[in-house]
Parts: C-alpha cells; sequence; structure tokens
C-alpha cells in the first residue's frame, strides 16, 4: 500500500529499572535518569553539564549529568557515547532557555547557550509483549535525558500486508545513517549501538486504550525492522493506530512514529507496498515481501 506520512518526534536514551536506580559514573548503555517521576525540572548551562531534580518514590531525587552529545555512528571497538551521571546532584549555573519542541513524551526541554538542545522525555517502554498486564516493575514510567545538536534520528515506517491478510509494518531507523547494533543476545541490545522498536495499538482485540503489540531489533547493516500481525493466542493487535517508539541513538532524543493501519485488504495497494519494502529495505536479509 502507499505509505503513511511520517509522523517523527525525537527522543532519547536507556539503562535500568527499579524503583530508582541510575549509576554513578558512567553507565553501560544510553541513560535514564529515574522513574514515576513528578515535578521534574531541568537545568543546564554552556559548558555541556545538565542537572534533573524530580521527585520520585516519595523522595527527591537530583542527577548531574555530563560528558555526551549526539552519537556515534555503529562501531564494533568504539563504545556508543553516553552520559556520565552523579546521582549526588550538584549545582549548574542554569543558562538553558525553555523551548517547546515536537519531541514525542515530553517533559521539558530547553536551549543551552552553546546551541545544543536538552530534553526530559517520560514513557513506558518496559511494557510486556502481546497486551499483557503489566507488573508494577514494566509498568514505570522512564524518565529520559538527552542531549543533541542538528537534526534528531528519524524512524520512518510504512505499512502493508503478508500474505495478502495481514497488516505488516516495515521501515529504517536512521541517523545520518543506519542505527543497529553489532552484539545482540535474545533481541537484547548489548553493545550501546543497537536499538529495539517498540510497537503499541489502540483499541485492539489485545485490550481497550493502548497496548505493546511486541519489540523487535532494527537489523544490521541497514537499520532496517519488519513486523507482521500474525495470530498470537488468536489476537492480532493492529488496532484503531498503531505507534512505534525507539531510543535515540547515544543520547539523542527518542523518537515515535503513528499511524492509522489499512482498513481493508487492496490488492493494488499491496503490490505498491511490497515494491516499496523492496526499494527500501534493500540489503537487509530479514525482511522481504510476502
Amino acid at each position: 500500500m502507499a505509505a503513511l506520512p511520517k509522523f517523527i518526534a525525537p527522543g532519547l536514551a536507556a539503562a535500568a529499572v527499579a524503583g530508582f536506580l541510575v549509576p554513578a559514573g558512567p553507565a553501560t548503555a544510553s541513560q535514564l535518569v529515574g522513574v514515576d517521576a513528578s515535578n521534574v525540572k531541568l537545568a543546564a548551562d554552556g559548558s555541556g553539564r545538565a542537572l534533573v531534580s524530580f521527585a520520585s518514590g516519595g523522595s527527591v531525587h537530583r542527577v548531574l549529568a555530563s560528558g555526551a552529545v549526539n552519537a556515534r555512528a555503529p562501531s564494533k571497538t568504539v563504545p556508543q557515547v553516553q552520559f556520565t551521571l552523579d546521582t549526588r546532584g550538584g549545582d549548574v549555573r542554569n543558562t538553558c532557555t525553555p523551548v517547546s519542541l515536537p519531541l514525542a513524551w515530553l517533559v521539558t526541554a530547553c536551549k543551552a547557550t552553546d546551541g545544543s538542545y536538552w530534553a526530559l522525555q517520560s514513557w513506558q517502554r518496559l511494557l510486556p509483549n502481546g497486551g499483557a498486564r503489566p507488573a508494577p516493575a514494566q509498568a514505570v514510567r522512564e524518565l529520559r535525558l538527552s542531549h543533541w545538536r542538528g537534526p534528531a534520528a528519524t524512524l520512518t515506517i510504512h505499512l502493508g500486508w503478508a500474505y495478502r491478510r495481514y497488516v505488516q509494518l516495515y521501515g529504517l531507523f536512521d541517523y545520518g545513517g543506519p542505527v543497529f547494533g553489532y552484539h545482540v543476545r535474545s533481541g537484547v541490545p548489548l553493545d550501546g549501538y543497537g536499538r529495539n522498536i517498540y510497537v503499541d495499538a489502540l483499541d485492539s482485540d489485545l485490550g481497550a486504550g493502548w497496548r505493546r503489540v511486541n519489540s523487535f531489533l532494527a537489523h544490521a547493516p541497514v537499520g532496517a525492522f519488519c513486523y507482521g500481525f500474525y495470530p498470537h493466542g488468536g489476537r492480532l493487535g493492529v488496532g484503531r493506530l498503531l505507534r512505534a517508539t525507539a531510543i535515540g541513538p547515544g543520547v539523542t532524543p527518542d523518537v515515535m512514529w503513528q499511524g492509522a493501519p489499512p482498513a481493508k485488504y487492496d490488492a493494488a495497494a499491496d503490490q505498491a507496498a511490497d515494491g516499496d519494502l523492496r526499494s527500501l529495505l534493500k540489503g537487509d536479509r530479514l525482511c522481504r515481501a510476502i
């Protein structure tokens, strides 16, 4: 079918969650700074430091972030950029001007005097696949900090069909080049470069409201991905709307796409979508027009 219009909204980075857990010093992946946060405040100077303060778990937290901007292209030997996070907090002379940006899941953002941007986003990354009811640890809203100059990553998604009856989602994750990782285990990126695409559906046969359908990796070496909405336990999970979110590469913002699935099968549109998939995902070994 014809490609849906792109809805590109930047976003950010991650680590691990248990109530509130942030390592002091360098982290092992791109960062989150807290969970289920309220009264969130962001201050930054012009020398690459930001102070995030928020309430969570009955306490007030202050996290000082520094040492990273933008992202590197995938590498087998050089680590991805990452913040140094200090949970002891600190003081920064705030010179960051509040701005409104077209970012998904945005909490607050500002422009620093060096021309870079800082942003905080919050969303439920850990929801279980298949629309299952989340455990408390899976339902948390992660608070994520990003720092970048220039364009954010783009999440390009088109829709078509697989086997002439199942809606198929396919696309590319790009940041001036493909976003992918070299080291993966059981679908989990291990090298700071790989990224999962998290797909949700609104009012589907998984349940009312937004439900997590599935999550999957952007493939090496072209940043491509594809997912067919096949029956799982008799349910498809297509919904009235679909959205997909990915953690930005490095410490760039998280990105989100949203669009409506096709209402019914159309043979001509299916043929056009198959051609589009072959062209768009050229070089990918895992996604095929079927």
